[in-house]
C-alpha cells in the first residue's frame, strides 16, 4: 500500500486519495482546509522529470488560460486546480468524434492566445523535442536504409525551417488530457514546448489510443485535418505534416524503448495520415 506523503503545511491539506500511479508521477486527489478540491503531483525521480518540470512553467505563464492553474509548488510537488473527471473521450463516445474535435481545437485556440508576459525561458524549443527522430533517422542513414524514419526527419527540418509563427505549446495534447470541471474544458499535464502551433494538433490524430478504427480512417484524418485548421487558422496540409513527423517520432521514442508493438502501431498511423496528405 502506497503511504500518503507529508505534504507542505501551507497547502493545508486534509484528505487525500491517490487516483493515479504511472512511471513519472503519483497523482492524489486532495480536500483542503477550505473545503476546496485540488490535485497534488508528485514526480518520481525518474530519468525525464525535466519534461514534466517544463509542464508547471508552461502552467504558471498560462494562469488558468485554456490550462488548469498551478496553484503552488513545492519542489517536483504541484498542487494542481483540480480539473474534473469528464474526458474528452466521453464526449466522443457519446456524440461522437466531430463534437470532440470541435472541444479540443476551442482548447487549442486558447491554448495559443498570448500571455500577459515573455514566454518562460525553460520551454523545449521544438527542434530539440525531435531529437530522437533526428537520431534514428541519422542512424538508418548510415545504414543505408530510406526509411519512413529518414522521410520523417527530413519533414521536421523542412517544417523547422519554415516555420514563422513560435509560441508556447501544450507538446502532449489528446483526448485524455483534455477533461470537463467546474470552470468547463481544460487541458492537463502539458510538457511545454516552444515552436509553431501546428505542432499542439498533431497528436490528436493518433488518439485516442485503442481507437485505430478512427485513427487508421482516411475519412476521419481528412475531417480532423479541416476542423483543426479552421478553428487554428492554419493550412490543413501542414497540421498533417505535422501529424506525420510527430507520429514517428512518436514511434521513435518507443523504438529507444524497445516496445515494437506502439513503434509500429504510431508508425501505422503515420502512414495512413501521410497517404490523407497526398489529396490535399
Amino acid at each position: 500500500m502506497i503511504q500518503t506523503p507529508a505534504f507542505p503545511d501551507r497547502w493545508n491539506i486534509r484528505t487525500a486519495r491517490l487516483i493515479a500511479d504511472t512511471f513519472s508521477s503519483r497523482v492524489w486527489k486532495v480536500t483542503c482546509g477550505d473545503g476546496s478540491i485540488a490535485v497534488v503531483k508528485d514526480l518520481k525521480p525518474f530519468d525525464d522529470v525535466d519534461d514534466e518540470l517544463r509542464g508547471a512553467h508552461l502552467l504558471a505563464w498560462r494562469n488558468g488560460v485554456g490550462l488548469v492553474r498551478l496553484i503552488d509548488q513545492d519542489g517536483h510537488r504541484m498542487l494542481i486546480e483540480y480539473a474534473g473527471e469528464r474526458h474528452l473521450t466521453d464526449v466522443l463516445d457519446a456524440q461522437g468524434d466531430a463534437a470532440a474535435t470541435d472541444i479540443a481545437a476551442d482548447i487549442i485556440v486558447r491554448l495559443h492566445t498570448p500571455g500577459a508576459h515573455p514566454a518562460p525561458p525553460q520551454l523545449q524549443p521544438l527542434a530539440e523535442r525531435y531529437e530522437a527522430l533526428f537520431t534514428k533517422a541519422k542512424q538508418d542513414r548510415a545504414a543505408g536504409i530510406d526509411s519512413i524514419y529518414v522521410q520523417a526527419a527530413e519533414l521536421a527540418q523542412r517544417l523547422l525551417d519554415t516555420v514563422s509563427d513560435v509560441r508556447p505549446l501544450h507538446g502532449d495534447l489528446h483526448h485524455e488530457n483534455i477533461l470537463e470541471g467546474p470552470r468547463g474544458w481544460l487541458a492537463i499535464d502539458p510538457k511545454g514546448v516552444l515552436g509553431e502551433p501546428g505542432f499542439d494538433a498533431a497528436n490528436l490524430f493518433f488518439n485516442p489510443l485503442e481507437r485505430d478504427d478512427l485513427c487508421l480512417d482516411p475519412e476521419r484524418i481528412g475531417r480532423m485535418a479541416g476542423q483543426l485548421a479552421q478553428a487554428m487558422q492554419q493550412d490543413p496540409r501542414r497540421l498533417l505534416d505535422h501529424a506525420f513527423a510527430y507520429g514517428c517520432l512518436s514511434a521513435a521514442w518507443h523504438h529507444e524503448d524497445g516496445n515494437a508493438a506502439d513503434e509500429n502501431r504510431e508508425l501505422a498511423v503515420a502512414s495512413a495520415v501521410r497517404e490523407v496528405r497526398k489529396r490535399f
